[in-house]
């Protein structure tokens, strides 16, 4: 390999690096702020009201274009499964 082609391939290795990089700072960040969000759902979800909106709706007294994926028992729970994950891998890998 030449110097030029020794240092082109380098700097296309620089540039997909900070590429990479800045999107999981942002990603990381969005992380972050999403925590209330979050905390705010799990809340809803472990309530009594939760179970009252999810009956309604297996009853039928819910408008049948009202978006409710929050109503799904797995979509809701696999959510916030993977949010716990996700945050148990980011905080262990801070740690290292």
């Amino acid at each position: 390999m030449t110097r030029i082609e020794r240092i082109t391939r380098m700097e296309t290795l620089f540039d997909k690096g900070e590429e990479v990089v800045s999107r999981l700072e942002q990603a990381l960040d969005d992380f972050a702020a999403i925590a209330p969000a979050i905390a705010e759902l799990e809340a809803y979800y472990n309530s009594s009201q939760w179970r009252k909106d999810y009956e309604a709706d297996e009853a039928g007294l819910l408008p049948k274009d009202l978006k409710r994926g929050v109503l799904s028992e797995d979509g809701l729970w696999n959510l916030l499964e993977a949010y716990h994950a996700l945050k148990a891998d980011v905080t262990s890998s801070k740690s290292k």
